[in-house]
């Protein structure tokens, strides 16, 4: 009987032995950059130094197809924390000032599911930008942003930021509850039309220099911009690198700014139950990057670390991933349902099955783009479908300039290709302005065999079958997640009334302008 009982003791301590090593993720850490793209080494960039955020990426799962939905800021942050695409959330835009873009009533956000879901057993917390409006919809427990502070102190100020983190855990230690934290940097967003004795980018804010004031935690970085190699994207200028040399300068802020949150994790005993994600809202504020579905625009650096030994380290994922999954991976960690009511929940799903395995490579994978406006006056709607291989944009408002928001207006990049331009001059570049600002109505891109999307598809009969197939897979996504714009630009959507049970796109006449009117069809069914 005492051996039975001595095994019995064995096999329990073995049985606790074992569940403690194999752990559980308790905890969530969403650390978000604000319009970067892939300046870090851990993406291959050799002149941008992200010692932090590369470590990250040694330690965690690295992604090499994630894409945010749509290529604006407030936006973005709506689609993270309600899991929706920007026409189904109604954040079509930016929401401060003049801009006014709120969600739509009602919206479900993260910090509300959780707290509703849980009974107020999770704690919810941010700490810098939230962009996305006060009220109820978006309503964290804990709340430190540009609604309370300057964006500058809450949102680059890394060792304010730093603070107020460790505020937040030792909430959450006291008490005992798990938490989600999302910690959203201003780096390395342009200022120069705001702040231009800040730098292009804020880079001289804060960094010890005459008159910039300093910031404690914050060894500023200087590079030299004439070793600079630029990306291809770029027009290859020497204006272009100075830039760079500014943007690469509040990067390498953003990065030390992830190793003071991951320090104040570890030190407050959170890192073995805590799964940390990095990303950005959107692409860089250059030519062919915010604003765009370019994949500039939309292409995201991503990072997802895992405090699970069993889970992948050290490995890189070639999956499809979209921001919008953030929202149901968050839930997944909590293990709580994804009922959310939009239909964008149909094309989102937990990210941490990634975790474990890598999925069957299927060249029909694909992530889609909602984008509307970014600016009240920038009024350019677009959508896409991205899959491994190819992306067809469609350009609804293609006979109008794609416009030119205001910062990237002024910043000294635009005003080179715009002088160029205007005087005749050669500028390195495989673009122009003018192909920049004129747009077809659909573009149809292989990015594999053309990753600069140079080369417009859409219209090589060689490829009218692929364009034809990509069409009807977006205008089916658009119909499941009701995009009021689903009939644009040729036709006006009627889904009231008479048409409510069976919604329908009614003819603008286009293709009668251009040639006489001697039939006029009444309906075209979506």
């Amino acid at each position: 009987m005492a051996i039975l009982w001595k095994l019995l003791v064995l096999w329990l301590i073995s049985t606790v032995a074992t569940l403690v090593t194999a752990g559980e993720i308790k905890n969530v850490l969403l650390l978000l950059a604000d319009d970067a793209g892939f300046e870090m080494g851990a993406y291959l960039n050799k002149y941008c130094q992200t010692p932090n955020l590369d470590k990250l990426a040694r330690q965690g799962l690295l992604f090499n197809n994630a894409f945010t939905s749509v290529s604006s800021c407030s936006p973005s942050r709506a689609q993270i924390l309600t899991g929706q695409v920007s026409h189904a959330s109604g954040m079509y835009g930016l929401h401060q000032g003049v801009h006014n873009f709120n969600a739509l009533p009602g919206t479900h956000s993260l910090p509300n599911v959780l707290r509703e879901k849980s009974q107020g057993s999770i704690l919810s917390g941010i700490i810098g930008k939230k962009h996305v409006g006060t009220g109820e919809d978006f309503k964290f427990d804990f709340e430190q942003t540009e609604e309370q502070h300057s964006i500058n102190q809450i949102g680059r100020n890394i060792t304010r930021m730093k603070l107020y983190a460790r505020e937040f855990l030792k909430q959450a230690k006291a008490e005992a509850k798990p938490f989600f934290l999302m910690v959203s940097f201003h780096d390395p967003h342009r200022c120069g039309h705001i702040t231009p004795q800040y730098g292009e980018f804020c880079e001289r804010w804060g960094s010890g220099e005459i008159g910039m004031g300093s910031i404690p935690d914050w060894r500023p970085i200087y590079y030299d911009w004439r070793n600079f190699q630029v990306p291809p994207y770029l027009p290859d200028t020497d204006v272009v690198r100075q830039e760079l040399a500014a943007q690469y300068m509040t990067m390498s802020r953003l990065d030390q700014g992830v190793g003071l949150m991951l320090k104040e994790l570890q030190q407050m005993g959170f890192e073995d139950n805590t799964l940390v994600i990095f990303t950005s809202d959107n692409g860089p504020p250059f030519p062919l990057g915010r604003t765009n579905l370019y994949e500039h625009g939309i292409r995201s650096p991503f990072i997802m670390k895992s405090p699970l030994a069993k889970d992948r380290h050290l490995d890189t994922t070639g999956a499809m991933a979209s921001l919008q999954d953030i929202f149901p991976t968050v839930l997944d960690v909590f293990h709580l349902n994804n009922d959310n009511s939009s239909a964008s929940s149909l094309y989102s799903k937990s990210l941490l099955p990634l975790l474990q395995t890598e999925p069957p490579a299927n060249e029909d994978d694909a992530v889609f783009g909602s984008h509307n406006y970014h600016e009240i006056t920038m009024d350019y709607p677009m959508r896409s479908i991205r899959t491994r291989r190819y992306k067809l944009i469609h350009n609804l408002n293609y006979w109008s300039y794609f416009p030119i928001d205001q910062d990237f207006y002024t910043s000294p990049t635009f005003q080179q290709i715009l002088n160029a331009t205007l005087n005749h001059q050669q500028l390195p570049w495989y673009k122009n302005l003018l192909t920049y600002y004129q747009r077809p109505e659909w573009e149809l891109y292989d990015i594999k065999a053309d990753s600069l999307e140079r080369f417009n598809l859409a219209e090589k009969p060689k490829y009218k079958e692929i364009l034809q197939k990509l069409r009807q897979r977006l205008l089916q996504w658009q119909v499941d997640t009701k995009d009021p714009w689903r009939c644009a630009p040729h036709a006006v959507l009627q889904e009231q009334g008479v048409f409510k049970k069976n919604p329908v796109c009614l003819s603008l006449g286009h293709e009668a302008i251009s040639k006489p009117l001697t039939r006029y069809e009444k309906y075209v069914l979506i």
